[in-house]
């Protein structure tokens, strides 16, 4: 079914004429003639009556005509979605993990705003399970956070990206025991991202095996755990782009222990009931700046 036919429709019963619907559509009478006739071949069904009294519709062309308007609507929405010429306006909240931040946040609202001039972005820090909780609230647009396989059925959710995790402290902590089993690493202070976090809930079963648990410090930024640790405050373990260059600089080096820190993935995720095209436009710009960087 053509739209452009069953708009022709729409306008001639809302004119009652198919020659006023000819001049303000710019099409010949027998244009306008020929979209109805093929419309009403189409359904099977008579659209208008015409007669030397006019132009009445038909009692099927007016159960009709409510369907045609509202695909016509849907099919204008449509093309203003995904419209490249149309700027996106207003503002856009976007919550990211504190690790992505301190990585990324610079080049990818960069990169957001050259895309989207117009547009303003309202930015969180914080971890997962208060990132999630404010998407399914409403409070937040999109979320590049830790990804998780018990977020809500409500999110979208797709792969963002993963870095090996290292354990790391202060020489003047460990000296040179560059080596440590589980038990010796446990006698140690112990930084770490904040309670229900996945790092988190990787250190309450990494440690349950050892006879004495560790005193464990939680901090939500990564800038305070990298100078913690720097100070000697404790040993951490964190993914690898974040310690970089403090190990090349000999502020922390790397502890290694009978166990690896499991890779550390993170995801985007916008609620399942936002069927605007933006959330994955941003997403996968965003995505095409770390996948390169990750090549």
């Amino acid at each position: 079914m053509r739209i452009r036919n069953l708009a022709t429709f729409v306008k001639v019963a809302h004119l009652g004429s198919f020659h006023a619907a000819s001049q303000q559509l710019h099409a010949s009478q027998p244009a306008i003639s020929a979209r109805i006739a093929a419309l009403e071949e189409e359904l099977g069904v008579k659209l208008f009556q015409r007669d030397k009294s006019g132009t009445r519709i038909t009692a099927r062309g007016a159960q009709l005509l409510p369907y045609a308007e509202k695909l016509l609507a849907i099919s204008q929405e449509m093309r203003e979605q995904v419209s490249e010429d149309k700027p996106e306006r207003g503002t856009f909240r976007v919550g990211i993990a504190d690790t992505l931040a301190y990585l990324w946040l610079s080049p990818l609202l960069q990169l957001w705003q050259s895309n989207h001039p117009l547009l303003s972005f309202e930015l969180t820090n914080d971890v997962t399970p208060t990132l999630t909780h404010q998407l399914q609230q409403h409070q937040i647009d999109l979320a590049l956070m830790v990804a998780n396989e018990t977020l809500a059925p409500d999110l979208v959710v797709e792969p963002l990206c993963s870095y090996p995790q290292c354990w790391v402290a202060a020489p003047s902590l460990v000296g040179q025991q560059q080596h440590l089993t589980l038990d010796t690493l446990a006698t140690f202070p112990i930084l770490s991202f904040p309670r229900d976090t996945h790092p988190w809930h990787y250190l309450q079963q990494l440690f349950s095996k050892c006879e004495e648990p560790p005193v464990v410090h939680t901090c939500s930024a990564v800038a305070g755990l990298l100078m913690m640790a720097e100070q000697g405050l404790g040993v951490t373990f964190l993914p690898e782009p974040l310690v970089k260059k403090p190990l090349e600089q000999g502020r922390l080096v790397m502890i290694k222990t009978e166990e690896t820190p499991p890779e550390l993935s993170f995801c985007y995720s916008w609620r399942l009931d936002d069927d605007r095209i933006l959330p994955r436009l941003l997403a996968e710009s965003g995505r095409s700046i770390i996948d390169v960087s990750l090549a």
